[in-house]
């Protein structure tokens, strides 16, 4: 088998399934307002189903996670983006209540089968970091458009589900660039123990819980908003909006800062940031408290997110650890709009902030620990691969490396190839010895005696 290693696909075709896959959750808060509004529906209902959508996006990642190098993205990719045109279709056209579940639960598996080849693809890149925050402003930048166009095109709960369906199948052509198998050209077989276990299953815990905790907050928003703060849907439409732009500044920060924070740093206070806003958002009785809170937090949060998917790229270069991880996050995600409906019915909505608070600053530890543990492994030029990591990276950019283009601390690893190396017929030592003991000038008469030699011969 071949032992080369194809260049990676190009980065606007993950982007766009990216975005494919992460609008729905993105869009869940119109989705459970106009679900409750205009359906014979209660809040914790209409969060469940919210839940539904997103446990068939958590459930296809999952079951993905290790075939997507055995049957190849552009299959998977495009099975992903018909199932969620045509399960948000389903939702949108019909007011029956089964119909609207079944094509929910059929559409989130199809945004999570898109994410899942995303996410596969963008840890195969050279830099995972650049690629999912160029990712994560595609779809802010998506989001906020459709919420400040969906509130002036009418009721009904059917505009938000068309809506995504829509961006699924304007992200078809995108798929026509994705590779028939993500095996050609690589020798690594598709089955394999995942590195770094620990960290990953680490990882994987705290991040669903992060996500448990941002969209129990971001499922009950427009709740917060209308009732507690007394606002129109247009103008949740226009904070919301807001929010996502200052979503596009915060990735637009974090894409060029790039590695020189590390991962901890970002990761870390940003969810410390993050918990902060959300008790703000939830404790608001005006436009300027909510607002404030929610367009912090929706800064910051992106922020995080990116730098959480380039950690999980690190743990795995193949994908697998990126999209378990994931679809942890969709788990989490899903459990979000159940959760904030029960919390905000059971202890109102300022004691939610506080508990979902809470939850955010227990896992900011874990998170940051695996940061540091995995950005702890850097491969540089001249550099020892050894369980300390870090340590002997740094010290060998310092210590007399070569400069110029060579990888900062921090950058991916470089693979090793093995070559077949033929035999060679083993030299005499006399004469590299003796050139090697002879001066300069010794050598430069050597070298005229031979000449004068080669001449008189002829």
């Amino acid at each position: 088998m071949s032992q080369h290693t194809p260049a990676p696909p190009a980065a606007w075709p993950l982007v766009a399934l990216f975005t494919a896959g992460y609008v729905a959750p993105y869009l869940l808060p119109t989705v459970v307002g106009r679900l409750e509004a205009h359906l014979p529906l209660g809040p914790a209902q209409a969060g469940l189903i919210g839940s539904l959508l997103l446990l068939g996006s958590a459930a296809a990642g999952f079951t993905l996670a290790s075939r997507i190098p055995r049957h190849g993205p552009r299959p998977l990719a495009r099975l992903g983006l018909l199932l969620a045109v045509a399960g948000y279709a389903t939702a949108a056209a019909t007011p029956l209540l089964p119909l609207v579940v079944a094509g929910a639960v059929v559409g989130g598996f199809g945004s999570g089968t898109a994410t899942a080849v995303a996410a596969s693809g963008i840890a195969g890149q050279r830099d995972p970091h650049r690629t999912s925050a160029l990712g994560l402003l595609s779809v802010s930048a998506t989001a906020g458009a459709l919420y400040l166009t969906l509130p002036r095109l009418g009721g009904g709960h059917w505009l938000p589900f068309a809506a995504i369906a829509l961006v699924a199948a304007v992200c078809w052509p995108a798929t026509g660039r994705l590779g028939e198998s993500a095996e050609q050209g690589r020798a690594v077989p598709a089955s394999g123990r995942l590195p770094y276990p620990r960290a990953g299953v680490v990882l994987a815990g705290s991040l669903m819980l992060w996500s448990l905790a941002q969209n129990a907050l971001w499922g009950v928003s427009g709740r917060i908003g209308a009732q507690q703060a007394g606002l129109s849907e247009v103008t949740l439409g226009i904070v919301f909006a807001a929010a996502l732009g200052a979503g596009l500044l915060g990735v637009t920060a974090a894409s060029a800062l790039g590695a020189r924070l590390g991962r901890a740093v970002p990761v870390g206070v940003g969810t410390a940031v993050i918990a902060c806003c959300v008790v703000l958002a939830t404790h608001a009785h005006g436009l300027g408290g909510f607002a404030a809170g929610e367009v912090l937090w929706n800064a910051v949060y992106p922020v995080v997110l990116s730098y959480a998917i380039g950690l999980a790229a690190a743990l795995d270069a193949r994908g697998r650890w990126a999209v378990l991880v994931g679809s942890a996050s969709s788990l989490g995600v899903a459990c979000g709009p159940l959760t904030g409906s029960l919390l905000a019915e059971g202890v109102g909505f300022p004691g939610m902030g506080l508990a979902l608070g809470g939850l955010l600053l227990a896992v900011a530890g874990p998170m940051t620990a695996v940061a540091l543990h995995v950005g702890g492994r850097p491969l540089t030029p001249g550099s020892v691969r050894r369980r300390g990591g870090a340590p002997a990276a740094v010290l060998a950019a310092g210590a007399g490396t070569p400069t110029g283009d060579v990888p900062r601390v921090g950058a991916r690893e470089l693979e090793v190839v093995e070559l077949a190396v033929r035999s060679v017929r083993r030299l005499p030592l006399r004469a590299p010895l003796r050139v090697l003991l002879l001066s300069p000038a010794a050598v430069r008469r050597s070298r005229e005696r031979a000449r004068r030699r080669v001449r008189t011969r002829a």
